[in-house]
């Protein structure tokens, strides 16, 4: 059961940390240094000196000096918060998704309760635990999906949106973010019950909700501690987009062999075609076969590789459920990552010789300029086929998904005490 319950809130306080635009950040997992230096310059306030700092302390530290300045105000009333996000998408056409912020109860995995879909890395989860014990507040919301089946939940957030905003922020990808608060109980009561039998797929934050287990667990019995702070989107919110992620592979320059095992994968499993241009390396949308670009930095040639036979991946994954194995990132890491270049799970986990890119440009530079040996172009994963391998139990891959756009870390904070 989903125990949704309103925020005691933390916020920045325009009139002390200036304008909200200035003082929110992406998520941390995408920011490099070179952004963190520009969103720190942004504002003395900006999120990016407690979500990244220097160290955990002095997080906390900063964290107690902002509220201290009154930069951040501490509500005294429950407030849900939605969220509307208006975006244009790579093809230009404008799109909003709307969801809502609150806090969400920590549970177990599994049917009826909260599903990941893909599977995490230590580093991070230990990163997170580290800077939730120094802060003790949730900094940044997990994005979750839900079935809003009868649009109960659509229905209350249209209300609440239907007033004033809060506020308003532009992110640095040019996303509106539109802020409206209600502590209207009728209202909360509405989203309650159209939670309450819903099952929760975590689109972004897995790390995050994880974290939050564990801290749930360390600090025990009842408490503020026991919730998460989560934005909420129906599974039919015509705003959802994914993008794909690629996979770039490094160590291959002076090792023949695995190029040459690489080689014979690609050749054995897979037809080849080759491409006209670079620009054609990710893959349309799915007809039902495993497909994926392809190019090296060796002879620089772009192909599309598409599997034979599904057969293979079923005997590659034997075990395994169908929709798992009809995943292009599943049956690449089979076949390629742990079949022919023999890579642990603990090799893809700690990134050793494997980097990701969500932006097919930047990818495609890579490969051409010698940064990554070889890519692997990959296609977005619908967001129907990521519910079915999440109802299976299975979690995909990593970074199997790029839910877009990010939400926003400081727009609202969640006190754990």
């Amino acid at each position: 059961m989903a125990d949704l319950q309103p925020l005691l809130t933390l916020r920045y306080e325009p009139s002390v940390a200036g304008p909200l635009d200035d003082v929110i950040a992406p998520p941390y997992d995408v920011i490099d240094e070179e952004l963190r230096a520009r969103l720190a310059e942004r504002s003395p306030y900006n999120v990016v000196h407690v979500d990244l700092p220097p160290s955990y302390p002095e997080a906390a530290t900063t964290l107690d000096d902002w509220r201290a300045q009154g930069a951040l105000a501490q509500e005294d009333e429950p407030a849900v918060w939605v969220l509307r996000q208006d975006y244009a998408a790579p093809d230009g056409e404008r799109r909003t998704r709307t969801g809502v912020l609150a806090r969400m109860r920590v549970d177990e995995y599994g049917p009826g309760r909260i599903r990941p879909h893909e599977r995490t890395h230590p580093g991070p989860r230990e990163d997170r635990l580290r800077l939730t014990r120094a802060t003790r507040t949730n900094l940044s919301p997990i994005f979750s999906l839900f079935p809003d089946r009868d649009g109960g939940a659509g229905r209350a957030m249209e209300q609440i949106a239907a007033t004033p905003p809060f506020a308003t922020a532009s992110d640095l990808d040019g996303t509106e973010n539109t802020l409206w608060r209600s502590a209207d109980e009728d209202l909360v009561a509405e989203l309650q019950m159209a939670l309450a039998d819903a099952e929760l797929l975590i689109a972004d934050g897995h790390h995050r909700y994880e974290t939050a287990r564990v801290y749930a667990e360390e600090v025990g019995g009842e408490g503020p501690h026991q919730y998460v702070l989560m934005l909420l989107c129906s599974l039919s919110d015509p705003g959802l987009l994914i993008f794909p992620t690629h996979r770039l592979l490094t160590g291959l320059k002076d090792d023949s062999d695995k190029q040459l095992a690489i080689r014979d994968a690609l050749m054995r499993d897979f037809e080849i075609e080759e491409l006209g241009s670079a620009n054609e390396l990710e893959p349309p949308a799915s007809n039902g076969a495993v497909a994926f670009g392809y190019m090296d930095s060796f002879h620089r040639k772009p192909y599309r590789v598409t599997l034979k036979n599904q057969s293979i991946a079923d005997e590659a994954l034997e075990g395994m459920p169908a929709p798992y194995r009809r995943l292009d990132t599943a049956v690449l890491e089979a076949l390629v990552l742990k079949g022919a270049l023999k890579m642990s799970e603990d090799d893809i986990s700690h990134l050793r010789g494997l980097d990701y890119s969500k932006d097919l440009a930047d990818a495609i530079d890579a490969v051409e300029t010698g940064r990554a040996d070889c890519g692997f172009f990959m296609r977005a994963t619908p967001v129907e086929q990521v519910r079915e391998v999440a109802e299976t139990g299975e979690s995909m891959p990593p970074k199997s998904t790029y839910f877009y756009p990010k939400v926003p870390t400081g727009l609202v904070f969640n006190p754990l005490t």
